[in-house]
Protein backbone atom coordinates (compact mmCIF):
# COMPACT_ATOMS: atom_id res chain seq x y z
CA UNK A 1 0.00 0.00 0.00
CA UNK A 2 1.60 3.79 -1.19
CA UNK A 3 1.96 5.76 1.47
CA UNK A 4 1.35 9.52 0.16
CA UNK A 5 2.99 12.12 1.70
CA UNK A 6 1.64 15.81 2.05
CA UNK A 7 4.03 18.15 -0.52
CA UNK A 8 2.79 21.03 2.33
CA UNK A 9 4.37 18.57 5.38
CA UNK A 10 7.52 18.34 3.72
CA UNK A 11 8.35 21.94 2.79
CA UNK A 12 7.61 22.47 6.62
CA UNK A 13 9.54 19.94 7.44
CA UNK A 14 12.99 20.90 5.62
CA UNK A 15 12.42 24.59 6.96
CA UNK A 16 12.56 23.24 10.23
CA UNK A 17 15.04 21.36 10.01
CA UNK A 18 17.17 24.38 8.09
CA UNK A 19 16.26 26.29 10.97
CA UNK A 20 17.29 23.98 13.56
CA UNK A 21 20.93 23.59 11.34
CA UNK A 22 21.43 27.09 11.48
CA UNK A 23 20.83 28.05 14.62
CA UNK A 24 23.20 24.87 16.33
CA UNK A 25 26.16 26.46 13.40
CA UNK A 26 25.26 30.23 15.09
CA UNK A 27 25.06 29.58 18.35
CA UNK A 28 28.19 27.16 18.38
CA UNK A 29 30.33 29.87 16.57
CA UNK A 30 29.47 32.55 19.42
CA UNK A 31 28.38 31.75 22.81
CA UNK A 32 25.80 33.78 24.56
CA UNK A 33 28.11 35.93 25.99
CA UNK A 34 29.28 37.40 23.11
CA UNK A 35 32.97 36.17 23.36
CA UNK A 36 35.37 34.59 21.31
CA UNK A 37 38.93 33.22 22.10
CA UNK A 38 41.27 32.83 19.45
CA UNK A 39 44.98 31.50 20.07
CA UNK A 40 46.34 33.29 16.75
CA UNK A 41 44.75 35.72 14.23
CA UNK A 42 46.22 37.22 11.49
CA UNK A 43 45.03 40.08 9.74
CA UNK A 44 45.55 43.54 7.68
CA UNK A 45 43.62 45.78 9.76
CA UNK A 46 40.98 45.72 12.90
CA UNK A 47 38.29 48.84 13.31
CA UNK A 48 36.88 49.52 16.54
CA UNK A 49 33.95 51.35 16.43
CA UNK A 50 30.65 52.58 18.77
CA UNK A 51 27.11 50.65 18.49
CA UNK A 52 26.57 53.74 16.09
CA UNK A 53 29.32 52.52 13.75
CA UNK A 54 31.57 55.77 14.49
CA UNK A 55 35.28 54.60 14.47
CA UNK A 56 37.46 54.96 17.41
CA UNK A 57 40.87 52.85 16.50
CA UNK A 58 43.09 51.44 14.06
CA UNK A 59 44.96 48.90 14.29
CA UNK A 60 46.58 47.89 10.57
CA UNK A 61 49.74 47.29 8.49
CA UNK A 62 51.12 50.11 6.58
CA UNK A 63 49.03 49.23 3.50
CA UNK A 64 45.97 49.49 5.13
CA UNK A 65 46.46 52.41 7.50
CA UNK A 66 43.63 54.86 6.70
CA UNK A 67 44.38 58.88 6.19
CA UNK A 68 43.60 61.84 8.13
CA UNK A 69 40.03 61.18 9.36
CA UNK A 70 37.99 64.13 10.65
CA UNK A 71 34.38 63.51 11.58
CA UNK A 72 34.56 60.72 9.93
CA UNK A 73 35.77 61.98 6.54
CA UNK A 74 39.04 60.69 4.96
CA UNK A 75 41.85 62.84 3.13
CA UNK A 76 45.00 61.14 1.54
CA UNK A 77 48.02 61.06 3.71
CA UNK A 78 51.02 59.11 3.24
CA UNK A 79 52.10 57.22 6.15
CA UNK A 80 55.11 55.52 5.91
CA UNK A 81 54.45 53.44 9.12
CA UNK A 82 51.98 50.93 11.02
CA UNK A 83 50.28 50.98 14.26
CA UNK A 84 47.13 52.16 15.93
CA UNK A 85 45.33 55.41 15.13
CA UNK A 86 42.86 56.59 17.93
CA UNK A 87 39.86 58.71 17.24
CA UNK A 88 37.49 60.53 19.57
CA UNK A 89 33.82 60.52 20.32
CA UNK A 90 32.55 62.49 16.69
CA UNK A 91 35.23 60.07 14.89
CA UNK A 92 38.19 62.54 14.25
CA UNK A 93 42.17 61.83 14.77
CA UNK A 94 43.37 62.45 18.78
CA UNK A 95 46.22 60.18 18.90
CA UNK A 96 48.47 57.25 17.69
CA UNK A 97 50.95 54.96 18.41
CA UNK A 98 53.16 53.97 15.10
CA UNK A 99 55.85 52.34 14.05
CA UNK A 100 58.16 52.41 10.83
CA UNK A 101 61.52 50.96 9.59
CA UNK A 102 62.63 50.53 5.96
CA UNK A 103 65.35 50.38 3.61
CA UNK A 104 65.40 52.07 0.17
CA UNK A 105 66.41 50.80 -3.12
CA UNK A 106 70.41 52.54 -2.17
CA UNK A 107 70.13 50.52 0.90
CA UNK A 108 69.36 53.33 3.10
CA UNK A 109 67.82 52.86 5.91
CA UNK A 110 64.50 55.62 5.91
CA UNK A 111 61.56 55.91 8.34
CA UNK A 112 62.85 53.65 11.31
CA UNK A 113 61.71 54.85 14.57
CA UNK A 114 58.10 55.22 16.63
CA UNK A 115 56.00 57.70 17.99
CA UNK A 116 52.90 57.95 20.54
CA UNK A 117 51.10 61.15 20.21
CA UNK A 118 48.09 62.57 21.74
CA UNK A 119 46.02 65.39 20.22
CA UNK A 120 43.93 68.09 21.54
CA UNK A 121 40.38 67.55 20.83
CA UNK A 122 39.98 69.22 17.70
CA UNK A 123 43.04 69.82 17.30
CA UNK A 124 46.40 69.02 16.82
CA UNK A 125 49.29 66.99 18.69
CA UNK A 126 49.94 68.06 22.39
CA UNK A 127 52.11 65.31 23.41
CA UNK A 128 53.99 63.42 21.28
CA UNK A 129 57.56 61.30 22.46
CA UNK A 130 59.22 59.43 19.82
CA UNK A 131 62.66 58.08 18.80
CA UNK A 132 63.91 58.52 15.80
CA UNK A 133 67.36 56.96 13.88
CA UNK A 134 67.61 56.69 10.11
CA UNK A 135 69.64 58.05 7.16
CA UNK A 136 68.01 61.75 7.75
CA UNK A 137 67.17 61.94 11.43
CA UNK A 138 68.64 60.94 14.95
CA UNK A 139 66.65 62.02 17.76
CA UNK A 140 64.47 60.78 21.11
CA UNK A 141 62.77 62.49 23.26
CA UNK A 142 59.67 64.02 24.63
CA UNK A 143 57.75 66.99 23.04
CA UNK A 144 54.92 69.33 24.38
CA UNK A 145 52.92 71.45 22.57
CA UNK A 146 50.43 74.21 22.70
CA UNK A 147 47.86 74.34 19.67
CA UNK A 148 45.51 76.92 20.20
CA UNK A 149 44.17 76.23 16.62
CA UNK A 150 43.41 73.38 14.49
CA UNK A 151 46.69 73.99 12.26
CA UNK A 152 49.04 75.54 14.46
CA UNK A 153 51.34 73.87 16.91
CA UNK A 154 53.93 75.32 19.11
CA UNK A 155 56.24 73.69 20.93
CA UNK A 156 56.98 74.02 24.34
CA UNK A 157 58.95 71.55 25.89
CA UNK A 158 61.62 69.80 24.70
CA UNK A 159 63.35 66.63 26.67
CA UNK A 160 65.64 64.54 25.01
CA UNK A 161 68.95 63.76 22.49
CA UNK A 162 69.08 65.68 18.84
CA UNK A 163 71.37 64.46 15.73
CA UNK A 164 74.56 65.59 17.09
CA UNK A 165 74.21 63.90 20.51
CA UNK A 166 73.23 66.36 22.55
CA UNK A 167 71.22 65.69 25.13
CA UNK A 168 69.01 69.09 26.51
CA UNK A 169 65.81 70.44 27.74
CA UNK A 170 64.25 73.49 25.85
CA UNK A 171 61.55 75.26 27.17
CA UNK A 172 59.28 77.89 25.03
CA UNK A 173 57.32 80.68 25.63
CA UNK A 174 53.88 80.47 24.09
CA UNK A 175 54.99 81.62 20.70
CA UNK A 176 57.22 78.31 20.35
CA UNK A 177 60.60 80.43 20.90
CA UNK A 178 63.24 79.18 22.98
CA UNK A 179 63.68 80.82 26.06
CA UNK A 180 65.87 78.48 28.58
CA UNK A 181 68.23 75.51 27.13
CA UNK A 182 70.03 73.12 29.42
CA UNK A 183 72.04 70.62 27.65
CA UNK A 184 75.45 68.59 27.15
CA UNK A 185 77.34 68.05 24.60
CA UNK A 186 78.33 64.70 23.40
CA UNK A 187 81.60 65.40 24.25
CA UNK A 188 80.34 66.17 27.92
CA UNK A 189 80.35 69.44 28.08
CA UNK A 190 77.25 70.92 30.04
CA UNK A 191 75.30 74.13 30.04
CA UNK A 192 72.57 76.75 30.45
CA UNK A 193 71.35 79.46 28.53
CA UNK A 194 68.98 82.76 29.17
CA UNK A 195 67.76 83.58 25.28
CA UNK A 196 65.35 86.81 24.95
CA UNK A 197 61.85 86.88 22.35
CA UNK A 198 64.65 87.44 19.37
CA UNK A 199 66.79 83.44 20.33
CA UNK A 200 69.79 86.19 21.66
CA UNK A 201 71.61 84.63 24.49
CA UNK A 202 71.26 87.21 27.74
CA UNK A 203 72.98 84.51 30.00
CA UNK A 204 74.93 81.96 30.55
CA UNK A 205 76.00 79.53 33.07
CA UNK A 206 79.39 78.66 33.55
CA UNK A 207 79.47 82.43 32.42
CA UNK A 208 81.63 82.61 29.05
Amino acid sequence: MKTIINPKFLIIYSGILTLAFAATVVFGLFPKDNSTDFDQITVHRINVVEPDGTLRMVISNHDKLPGIIVQGKERPFDRPQAGMIFYNGEGSENGGLIFGGRKNNKGEIVNSGGSLSFDKYGANQIVQLLGVDDSEDRLAGLMIMDSPSGNDNRRRVWVGRGDDGTASIALMDAEGRKRILMQVTSDGSPSLSFLDDHGKVIGTFPAK
